[in-house]
């Protein structure tokens, strides 16, 4: 039954349209159980009823048009239930529904399994035996397997608007794919499909004929991709500003260090054809991201398979398909890569949606940078059936609306209005002070780290930089970059922003996120080695490391250091004392440092717990509101299962935030938010209501951020936090914020959710 399983999933996930899904399904399964009758419901939930969609035993004429009221009967009853029925005789049932329009009347044995998607019952799939039967074991698992694959054809159904004939799952305003939001905005356009030319999965294990010949052509093939590389990153030199532009270095970085060419080269002559040698190779660099806890860092494994796949097309000696882009072209793909967004034309690209990735993918980035909104993520979404369709994407709320209603598009089409005039709001506020309305002022600083030049936003708008992720210098390269190559590339941050201050974060890396050259293998990384705890076992990385910051900041003295992933105050007292010996040994060596300020990122519960102890050893504290969150709600934002459940706006995280900041206050240190709550507008009206003392966010949230931040009070901020921390779940804390922002005309900063 396993193989017959397989084989009809297949079918399903062939088929064109629904409508085929389900024909393939009735019909399949009719055989493989041998019963009578297999049919499928669907709930209207605009109706209130469910309607027969498909049958294969019962009377056709009926599909579409027989319906039963809601929670009546038993298929009412398995929706209600969202659990399997197993009946070997319907008719002796309470719940049972005399319905003589289907013909189904003469039939005694009864099936039935929820078709399920995100808690939500969509309907029934049923299957009847005309004599007394009970289905065994295996074939309940069978229909309930079945039916959880059916789920995902519904949902794309309900969002394209092809159960609208007759009968409707949803009104034309709920009909939507669901993703997550990786770049704010909202667009109008048609669907060009971006797909990989070359697979490397579908590479074969082949021995190597010619060595030496199939060297030279690999060499070849990566010089061709090395222009390739090239040329897209300058069509983005005026779409996007330099820290993003400069992700493209990072490719070149790969195709031109040695491990990732040394190695294929490596596999070739050890007897592997040089297609199976790039694939290995390739995969072998992935994996290592795969298996990283950072969000950022994972997603890095697509940009290397992206890669593998351009190096491939060449030596397959495929060429790059001409593709025709609309003037509002919306590019959708299973797994859109930033080569391929750099390939549309900027004045052409309207939107970005994706089926795979996160809001730290490579190519969310870059829309972000680009200001074109980007939904990464979306389940179910059918990318083989899409090319040319009109699409609305919401890169607020993460919706995206296939083949949309009149009245979705008009209304979509005001809110891209209201968009472009509130660009034009935040252009006057360049060059504005960041001041509260009763004069407190709030320094906003710049979350950056993929290199050394800045956005000019960045530069312009920011107060210096809140926190640099000096990981990225590790990342980029096959050894340890030593002091020398350190001290360069942190110079050039401290000279851009002096002087404005500038926090250098320590080495965050570990089993969540190992580099290629210090491999670590443990059960749970993400509750393992990693951060400061593999400074303290290695004071050898962090000594060189600091030593470098030190003495790039000679002439500048704009420099703050901040450990991440603090637990407990004797991690501290043991880091502080490295930091002074790093700064004895350069005295003693006659350089002209001076000590800079030392704070932690406040990220583990433990340390919220000990705020005082900690705030007492240092100059300042950051918040890193990502993980913190994470850790407090048992979360993984990026995990698709639970997402949901992730929410900065939680009464236990603002509490936590609460606690942090009076217990700073204590010994009168001032505390930062430096996570995404620090530029979501909502969010950072209760964080200055706390105190924070100021806000580090991506150049993006900048103007947004200070657009607020001019328009309360300090009076006002607590205020609000006082009626949010009254509440007892996020939702009702959001709902309180989203209406603060329509009295005070701030509405367009945020989308209200819908």
């Amino acid at each position: 039954m396993l193989e017959t399983l397989h084989r009809i999933v297949k079918k399903v996930n062939r088929a064109p349209d629904l409508g085929e899904a389900l024909t393939i399904i009735v019909e399949q399964v009719k055989q493989a159980i041998d019963a009578d009758v297999c049919s499928v419901y669907l709930t209207d939930f605009k109706q209130r009823c469910h309607v027969l969609r498909a049958t294969k035993g019962l009377r056709p004429e009926a599909v579409g048009k027989v319906s039963l009221p809601l929670h009546r009967g038993l298929i009412g009853l398995v929706c209600e239930r969202a659990e399997p029925l197993n009946l070997d005789d319907a008719t002796n049932h309470p719940h049972y529904l005399r319905v003589s329009a289907t013909g189904e009347t003469h039939y005694h044995g009864f099936l039935g399994a929820p078709i399920i998607q995100n808690r939500k019952v969509l309907g029934v799939l049923v299957v009847r035996q005309q004599e007394p039967r009970q289905f065994d074991d295996d074939e309940v698992t069978f229909l309930f397997t079945l039916a959880a694959q059916l789920a995902g054809a519904i949902t794309h159904a309900r969002a394209s608007g092809e159960l609208d004939s007759g009968h409707t799952t949803n009104g034309g305003a709920d009909r939507f794919l669901r993703g997550r939001p990786s770049a704010s905005g909202v667009a109008i356009g048609s669907v060009v499909v971006a797909y990989q030319q070359a697979d490397l999965e579908a590479v074969p294990d082949r021995p190597v004929e010619d060595p030496e010949e199939e060297i030279a052509a690999f060499r070849a093939a990566v010089a061709k991709v090395e222009v390739e590389l090239k040329r897209l990153q300058a069509n983005l030199d005026k779409r996007l500003p330099a820290e993003d532009r400069a992700l493209f270095d990072a490719l070149l970085l790969m195709l031109g260090g040695d491990t990732l060419i040394s190695q294929t080269i490596e596999r070739i002559q050890q007897g592997e054809w040089v297609q199976t040698a790039l694939h290995h190779t390739t995969e072998v660099h992935a994996k290592i991201f795969d298996d990283m806890e950072d969000v950022y860092l994972r997603e890095r494994a697509s940009d290397i398979r992206d890669l593998g796949r351009r190096i491939l097309m060449h030596l397959q000696s495929d060429k790059p398909r001409e593709v025709i882009y609309p003037e509002q072209t919306i590019l959708v793909g299973e797994d859109v890569s930033a080569t391929q967004l750099a390939e549309v034309p900027r004045e052409r690209l309207a939107g970005i949606v994706s089926a795979t990735g996160t809001g730290s993918s490579h190519v969310a980035i870059l829309a972000r940078g680009m200001g074109v909104p980007a939904v990464m993520g979306v389940k179910d979404l059918p990318v083989n059936r899409v090319e040319g369709r009109e699409v609305i994407i919401d890169g607020y709320h993460g919706r995206v609306y296939l083949s949309p209603t009149g009245s979705v598009r008009n209304e979509y089409q005001r809110l891209a209005k209201e968009e472009r005039e509130l660009s034009r709001e935040l252009d006057r506020l360049r060059g504005q002070p960041a001041e509260m309305t009763d004069g407190v002022k709030v320094p906003l600083y710049l979350n950056t780290g993929l290199v050394s030049e800045m956005s000019s936003l960045g530069i312009a708008e920011s107060e210096g930089i809140g926190l640099y992720r000096t990981e990225f210098l590790f990342m980029a390269r096959d050894r340890f970059p030593g002091e020398t190559t350190q001290t360069a590339a942190y110079g050039k941050v401290l000279e851009t922003f002096a002087p404005r201050p500038v926090t250098l974060r320590t080495l965050d890396i570990g089993g969540d996120k190992p580099l290629p050259y210090f491999p670590v293998e443990e059960p749970n990384p993400f509750l393992g080695w990693r951060g400061i705890r593999i400074s303290l076992d290695h004071p050898e990385i962090f000594l060189t490391q600091i030593r470098a910051m030190l003495k790039a900041a000679i002439g500048t003295d704009n420099l703050q250091i901040m450990l991440p992933m603090i637990s407990s105050v004797t991690e501290v007292d043991e880091l502080l004392l490295l930091i002074q010996r790093a700064h004895d040994e350069l005295e003693d060596e006659g350089a002209a440092v001076t000590m800079p300020k030392v704070g932690v990122m406040i990220e583990v519960p433990a340390a919220v717990y000990q705020i005082e102890e900690i705030a007492r050893r240092v100059d300042f504290l950051s918040v890193g509101s990502n993980d913190l969150t994470q850790y407090l709600l048992a979360v993984d934002r990026n995990n698709p299962m639970v997402a949901e459940l992730y929410n900065e706006m939680h009464p236990s995280v603002l509490r936590a935030l609460v606690q942090i900041v009076k217990g700073a206050a204590v010994y009168n240190r001032p505390v930062s938010v430096c996570g995404e709550m620090a530029g979501d507008p909502l969010a950072s009206v209760l964080l200055l209501g706390m105190g924070v003392d100021s806000l580090s966010m991506s150049a993006a949230s900048l103007l947004k951020v200070k657009w607020v931040v001019r328009s309360f009070s300090r009076s006002r901020a607590r205020h609000l936090l006082k009626a949010a921390l009254r509440l007892e779940d996020a939702g009702k804390v959001r709902e309180l914020m989203e209406n603060a922002f329509e009295d005070m005309g701030l509405s367009g900063l945020v989308r209200p959710g819908k």
